[in-house]
């Protein structure tokens, strides 16, 4: 039961290109830096001006073309964070959006990907773009065990990212059987404090803003949400997943996929968790060298 390597999903698929354009070639390069036991499976987000994106508006102007080859040189999934809950009909049919998916679809290399939240374009993407295969997002926010798994019960769904309130109910994760352990995508260094209950009105503000309808703004009333991200806090998080803890509890459990969060973080927070989740102690020198004085490109 077992698994044998963690499969990392990072983020920043348009906005952070530059810094991957740097890193990429270091982690293949010089991977006696980097744990063994573990791997870059995907890399997602969403350009600027894309409808149907949610969880967080998207950034990055980078030609997709260009994004794509990146990712395919490397072996990696793209995935489009397409996961806005208030799309209807009528915005399944946006230029922008369409094409995006139909040059994941058509693009060689490994198979890319979308993060759905609504059933309405799940249902479009299956029809229009089959080469996709396609992740349930965790702004459906299902914090009730008995909803996460009938989500990993749906077929059409490779992935199903979980809710990190679950992420330490290890009683009811252990009653999963393999197949299913292999769908689930742990979200490890969520900040959102713990008993927040307005996280669905929280991703429900961020859809309306992708579509430029009116309506309430959401203000976090979370305990030190004006101070924004900090990893540090988030490492106090009850649901927090740490390197030692995929290593130790959740690959013997045979849990294998792993979520880090961090667009519109800044370049400066995703090298930390790159260096927590990826990198050996001893060689965080040696990345954090690598990146500071790469004099060809501004990434911090």
């Amino acid at each position: 039961m077992s698994a044998s390597a963690a499969c990392y999903h990072l983020p920043g698929l348009f906005e952070f290109y530059d810094f991957y354009r740097v890193f990429l070639p270091l982690f293949r390069q010089h991977r006696e830096y980097f744990y063994d036991w573990c791997r870059i499976a995907s890399l997602y987000g969403a350009p600027a001006d894309c409808i149907w994106g949610g969880g967080r508006v998207g950034s990055g102007d980078r030609d997709p073309r260009e994004v794509l080859a990146l990712t395919r040189e490397y072996g990696i999934s793209a995935r489009l964070t397409f996961s806005n809950s208030l799309l209807r009909p009528e915005h399944l049919s946006d230029p922008r959006c369409n094409r995006l998916c139909r040059l994941l679809a058509e693009s060689p290399g490994p198979q890319n990907g979308v993060i759905v939240h609504s059933d309405l374009l799940l249902d479009h993407l299956r029809r229009t773009y089959p080469g996709l295969y396609f992740v349930s997002s965790t702004t459906k926010v299902l914090t009730d065990f008995s909803l996460l798994r009938r989500e990993l019960e749906r077929p059409e769904f490779r992935y199903v990212v979980a809710d990190f309130r679950l992420n330490r109910a290890f009683r009811q994760l252990d009653t999963l059987p393999q197949a299913l352990r292999d769908k689930a995508e742990l979200l490890c260094n969520e900040c959102c404090a713990f008993g927040c209950r307005d996280r669905a009105a929280c991703y429900r503000s961020v859809s309306r803003e992708n579509l430029g309808l009116e309506g309430p703004v959401h203000r976090c009333t979370a305990p030190d949400a004006a101070g924004g991200y900090r990893f540090s806090r988030a490492m106090e998080n009850p649901g927090f997943i740490g390197v030692n803890d995929i290593r130790d509890v959740y690959l013997p459990m045979g849990f294998s996929q792993f979520k880090i969060e961090g667009r519109s973080l800044g370049t400066a927070l995703l090298l930390e968790f790159l260096l927590h989740y990826l990198t050996r102690p001893e060689y965080h020198i040696h990345v954090r060298e690598a990146l500071y004085l790469d004099n060809t490109l501004d990434l911090f």
